[in-house]
């Protein structure tokens, strides 16, 4: 006896596809329904989503002039040390520190400044095609007189440094780097194909810049350092040597201000785009047409799930 009424039990527990199939049929109409009112709201939200255009340089680390610097450090290392100087040949990590002063909020905020991007990076909300002019956000921005609006509080919409850090790398710049080639990719998208370019070449331009001032300035400093020391000496084997290093800090200045692509040589250019990169309007529109239907198809499922519910406890 018991073990009949635990195999019924367990008949009963038993998920039968056939009154699934017949709970989902009855409410067909409730599925479609939903599934039709997700699928317009899909259509309607991904034809809002403005065009975003996107323009990439592809760059190479640019080849190092560092042999004569690592040739003074051994033959004169020592006796540079001595007199309070490093010969370490720095430039084995250019690369990479280029790398990181670009993504660094210090450089990208001085190239908002330079470059006056708050208005077209933060006050922007789509591009006009036919027209090739930016639309700006009305209720933020007047595009007529040129000023930040004010918010109910009274405050200037005008946005701070770090605010525009954080858009620009979270949703207009990034960069990435090929492991088994060393090649760079540096990519910006922006509502206008035509500044989306102007930025991607700008960033590449103002980097090696920075870094060659930054050579520069340090080499100047060295030099001046040198010839100090060098007026303070009478020994003619330290003379020497700091008449050699005086001479190689002046090559790398003459080097560096000869050099207009320093850090990063460009590969492949930025170029207008002429195709969007997102959004993605069709994958939008399936994606939450399936997300209206699984929810018309749980919503049915609960329905009958909650009848059953009642009529068992009415039993």
């Amino acid at each position: 006896m018991n073990q009949q009424m635990s195999q019924t039990e367990c008949r009963d527990d038993e998920i039968d596809l056939k009154e699934l199939l017949l709970i989902l049929w009855r409410g067909k109409w409730v599925i479609i329904l939903t599934t039709v009112v997700f699928a317009v709201a899909a259509v309607i939200y991904a034809l809002s989503k403005p065009n975003i255009y996107q323009s990439s340089v592809l760059v190479a680390p640019a080849q190092e002039e560092g042999g004569g610097l690592r040739g003074l450090a051994s033959q004169f290392g020592g006796l540079a040390s001595l007199a309070g100087i490093s010969l370490g040949g720095g430039s084995a990590n250019q690369t990479v520190i280029a790398k990181e002063v670009l993504q660094s909020r210090a450089f990208l905020t001085s190239f908002f400044n330079r470059h006056n991007m708050g208005v077209p990076l933060m006050a922007v909300e789509e591009w006009n095609e036919e027209s090739e002019q930016l639309v700006y956000d009305k209720e933020r921005y007047n595009s007529g007189a040129g000023k930040w609006l004010l918010d109910k509080d009274g405050k200037s919409f005008e946005p701070t440094a770090w605010e525009m850090f954080e858009v620009f790398k979270g949703s207009h710049f990034s960069l990435s780097e090929a492991e088994d080639t060393g090649m760079i990719t540096i990519r910006v998208k922006h509502y206008s194909p035509f500044i989306a370019k102007q930025w991607a070449q700008k960033l590449v331009e103002d980097i090696n810049e920075h870094m060659r001032q930054q050579d520069v300035e340090a080499a100047e400093a060295r030099i001046a350092y040198l010839e100090e020391k060098l007026s303070e000496t009478n020994v003619a084997g330290m003379q020497q040597v700091f008449y050699q290093l005086i001479e190689n800090e002046t090559r790398t200045v003459m080097l560096a201000n000869a050099q207009n692509e320093y850090v990063f040589k460009t590969v492949d250019p930025a170029v207008v785009a002429q195709e969007k990169s997102e959004p993605n309007r069709a994958l939008i529109s399936i994606a939450i047409t399936m997300l209206g239907g699984m929810l018309g198809v749980t919503f049915v499922f609960l329905v009958a799930f909650f009848r059953y519910g009642n009529q068992g406890s009415s039993e």
